[in-house]
């Protein structure tokens, strides 16, 4: 694996770069050919580190943000790529202790607020690359959450989601039963080696 031929794993939708690097962290990476105005308002927010290729920094959940000068390095053709076991990818959640400056942040990288509220716990944003993010309040969901997470969102075919997910092995990190009123599990979390959450629900 190098820098130009990074390990990649995706389903069509989300993309997870594999570095087995020593000072690699866990975080959000975007691309563009020149940050250098969006550093500059982002500066007047937080700190920002200048690093090999761009620039880092964090939401106030402490969720890592790799800005890399480069709007090319991941331009593939994932077409033909087979959809992931866990369903229907949703995009990103992340769980901020404060929503508001959380939203200056990424607003400021290009994401525009979609639906959600304070009031609601959550408030959903997406790029005009068609990225989703959702911001939770502390303490605003009753479960296991860990930053940031992966959300997959199956509906209805939520339970037959999660048999797979059980008939393959895959350990599951919390069972989820606190929005069915007869008790039953029809949400779960599943968690990588790594220490990346996936949400599967049936939202």
């Amino acid at each position: 694996m190098s820098r130009k031929n990074p390990t990649l794993l995706s389903d069509g939708k989300a993309l997870i770069e594999v570095n087995p690097n020593r000072f690699a962290r866990g975080g959000f990476k975007l691309f563009s050919e020149d940050w250098k105005n969006t550093v500059h308002q982002l500066e007047k927010m937080t700190t920002v580190f200048n690093i090999d290729g761009g620039h880092l920094l964090s939401d106030p959940g402490g969720t890592w943000i790799y800005l890399i000068d480069d709007d090319s390095a991941y331009n593939y053709d994932f077409s033909n790529l087979s959809p992931s076991v866990l369903g229907n990818y949703a995009g990103l959640s992340l769980e901020v202790i404060s929503v508001l400056p959380a939203m200056d942040i990424w607003q400021t990288l290009g994401f525009e607020k979609q639906s959600g509220s304070l009031e609601q716990g959550w408030i959903s944003l997406s790029n005009s690359d068609g990225i989703t993010l959702s911001l939770m309040g502390p303490n605003s969901c009753p479960h296991l959450f860990f930053n940031p997470s992966l959300t997959y969102f199956n509906g209805k075919e939520n339970p037959a989601v999660i048999k797979r997910i059980r008939d393959l092995g895959i350990p599951i990190t919390e069972e989820i039963t606190v929005f069915n009123e007869e008790g039953l599990v029809d949400n779960i979390i599943i968690r990588d080696p790594d220490g990346y959450g996936f949400f599967i629900f049936n939202d």
